[in-house]
């Protein structure tokens, strides 16, 4: 049984990945029998490693850890691999740093071609116990991201305009990080009746809102390795996401269903295919039903763990 220490970035109370991976982090490690402490920074508390989600924000606990030579796992975000690695000589530091870097998919791996040998994947989990059960009618649509730049998230309502079907809905989930954004969803709604912005919801209504569509759709320009990803496999909602790195990642290259970055014209075209197309919506769900294992509690449970025992034998 290990003392381990778990910095994240994001406080207690919000609703980011980060925090989300944290304490599911916590959960499984304490079901292992270990001793889990999660903070924003440490501080000298007593523990045998440290896990340290982003590589950038969390650098400054990174290098005090670092200091007392104990193991040192580091966790990549999506903004850790794609927007901070080439310009923040902190994220290299961390990375240079750490015993042990976790990546939440495959095709992070690729990303890392110095650090390849410590870096281990560690694909998250979800066990939403909802099983799809879309409405006949209309075709429902569902986006579940906060409303920030980096998950694009008004593509899906772009896409919708190129749309003349009027038995399709597009149903947003997620907090307005972005006031901007949020004042574009608040547009969207008075001009087009199939768009519905619902906001921040708890995270049982939002997976219910996913259980109950015909496809979800990831449309980030930026991801690790997305959560909602996990919970549309094991709930069975078919995805259409964006074809970038953490999505590629996650779904595997030969998914059937990506479109290029910010482009709602190809995704409107994936949209009405999976309406009008049974052959094609079959092709979606068997592709991710084949993907679904990966992303099963016990695997991540035992990714983890792995990691842990190889530095604390």
């Amino acid at each position: 049984m290990a003392r381990l220490f778990i910095v994240t970035p994001a406080a207690a109370g919000t609703r980011t990945g980060n925090r989300h991976t944290a304490l599911r982090w916590a959960m499984l490690l304490r079901a292992a029998k270990h001793r889990v402490q999660v903070g924003v920074d440490w501080n000298g508390e007593a523990c045998d490693a440290l896990i340290a989600l982003h590589a950038r924000r969390s650098h400054e606990s990174i290098v005090r850890f670092k200091q007392t030579g104990k193991p040192l796992i580091v966790v990549l975000t999506g903004t850790d691999l794609y927007r901070d690695l080439p310009d923040s000589p902190q994220a290299q530091q961390s990375l240079a740093l750490a015993d042990r870097l976790i990546v939440l998919q495959e095709a992070a791996l690729d990303e890392l071609p110095a650090h390849r040998g410590k870096t281990r994947v560690v694909y998250q989990s979800a066990d939403p116990r909802l099983a799809h059960q879309p409405p006949k009618a209309p075709f429902r649509v569902a986006v579940i991201a906060h409303l920030r730049a980096e998950k694009d998230p008004m593509r899906a309502a772009a896409a919708l305009e190129q749309l003349p079907d009027r038995d399709v809905e597009i149903v947003q989930v997620g907090e307005a990080l972005d006031s901007r954004l949020g004042a574009e969803a608040e547009q969207m709604m008075k001009r087009d009746p199939r768009y519905r912005w619902l906001g921040s919801l708890p995270h049982r209504k939002a997976l219910q809102w996913m259980a109950t569509s015909h496809l979800l759709v990831v449309s980030s320009v930026m991801e690790g390795g997305a959560n909602v990803v996990c919970e549309a496999a094991r709930i069975g909602t078919p995805v259409v996401a964006s074809r970038m790195s953490g999505n590629i990642g996650m779904l595997g290259r030969d998914y059937p269903a990506y479109y290029p970055v910010a482009d709602h014209a190809a995704l409107a075209r994936l949209l009405a295919q999976a309406k009008h197309d049974a052959a094609f919506y079959r092709r979606l769900k068997k592709a991710l039903r084949a993907r679904r294992a990966l992303f099963a509690p016990a695997a991540e449970r035992r990714a983890l763990l792995g990691v842990v025992r190889e530095l604390l034998p």
